[in-house]
């Protein structure tokens, strides 16, 4: 009996596994600051700041635009972007960000990566965060 339960409890979380591997869609992946360095240093990838224009005044990542996730207008902003490029978005802390990421796979995007701890993480790991 304890046997067959344990099975039965290894079958599930196993299942939990699996959904929440998938869970995430398509193409969009949770990045470490190392790997997001890294994928923002590829040609071609769109960097997106997700936060209010005026966090992204106080400082942001080289390159980054900025389109708030929190604004009235951002399905108009992203639905004027090639749903096939890669895109790198971040926030703060990484709850935005992660927003921002699913609702651009909602809308069709095929690569979209988010920066797990946001701009905090980058600032703490040494990256460089600019003002213009």
């Amino acid at each position: 009996m304890m046997r067959r339960l344990g099975a039965l409890v290894m079958a599930f979380v196993a299942g939990a596994f699996l959904l929440a591997a998938c869970s995430s869609g398509s193409g969009g992946k949770t990045l470490g600051v190392d790997e997001f360095a890294d994928l923002v240093a590829t040609d071609g990838v769109v960097l997106i700041d997700v936060r209010t224009p005026e966090e992204f005044a106080t400082g942001h990542l080289a390159g980054a635009q900025n389109i708030d996730v929190e604004s009235s207008d951002f399905t108009t902003q992203i639905a004027n972007l090639d749903t096939a490029t890669t895109y790198a978005v971040y926030c703060r802390s990484g709850n935005r960000s992660l927003t921002a990421m699913t609702a651009m796979q909602d809308a069709g995007f095929e690569n979209v990566s988010d920066l797990s701890g946001g701009i905090t993480a980058w600032a703490q790991a040494g990256q460089p965060v600019v003002t213009d």
